[in-house]
């Protein structure tokens, strides 16, 4: 109560399904206590969260960094605020492949070129020294295409986000051979970051700061209350 109000009380958060955007329902009614009326805007797909930020057509969302890098450097009006979580991506391997390394000159899937998913593998690649535009032959297909792939052996590896590293598991396809939320480095560092517009963040910068803080709180939840989470989710 002695902190100052927001300087809006509107805000405009982007609506689809994801495990990953799960903390930006479950902060709904943490946002409502912030002072907020909140409002859920309806996108075709993950991809679009960075393009509704960048037009100013949603105030705040969180999302996989790599995009959201990308078009700060391409001078797109971002600024990205608090890190969420570590990664969610996997990457799944036929036996022939044993390391990130091992994929040089072969066949890995993804669901789009510069996705999330291609971007995610191609900073690993890059990292250790292979080129992702030259060392990789990439196959551009949807999950479950891949899936049977892999386990046809008719691609070598896969970049897997929930629930398709799930499912490879309850079938035995494949292995894994990178786990972004268990294996270092790259568990140490943030996959989801909270991001705004530039000028949302200028004009109001105290409810950023509380807009910030439910999405917090309701990561918090999600970490600490999976199950109950789950529940909600689904029930919404």
């Amino acid at each position: 109560a002695a902190q100052a109000k927001p300087e809006t009380t509107g805000i405009r958060l982007p609506q689809h399904p994801g495990i990953c955007t799960a903390p930006l329902y479950v902060a709904e009614a943490l946002l409502r206590a912030e002072g907020f009326t909140v409002q859920y805007v309806k996108i075709p797909g993950a991809s679009h969260i960075y393009t509704t930020i960048a037009a100013g057509e949603t105030d705040i969302a969180s999302a996989f960094i790599a995009p959201f890098a990308i078009q700060v450097e391409q001078g797109k009006p971002i600024v990205m605020l608090a890190g969420i979580h570590p990664g969610c991506y996997e990457l799944f391997a036929t036996n022939g492949v044993r390391s990130v390394r091992d994929l040089k000159g072969r066949r890995v899937s993804i669901p789009e070129h510069n996705g999330t998913h291609h971007l995610f593998i191609a900073t690993i690649l890059s990292h250790i020294g292979l080129d992702p535009r030259k060392d990789i032959v990439w196959v551009i297909q949807p999950p479950a295409e891949s899936m049977r792939d892999l386990a046809a052996g008719k691609i070598d590896a896969l970049v897997g986000f929930p629930p398709v590293p799930q499912e490879l598991r309850a079938r035995k396809v494949g292995q894994v051979i990178l786990n972004s939320g268990a294996d270092k480095p790259w568990s140490q560092y943030f996959c989801c970051v909270v991001a705004s517009h530039r000028d949302f963040v200028r004009k109001n910068p105290i409810a950023t700061k509380h807009a910030v803080r439910a999405l917090l709180k309701a990561n918090t939840l999600c970490a600490t209350q999976p199950e109950q989470t789950a529940r909600f989710l689904v029930d919404r």
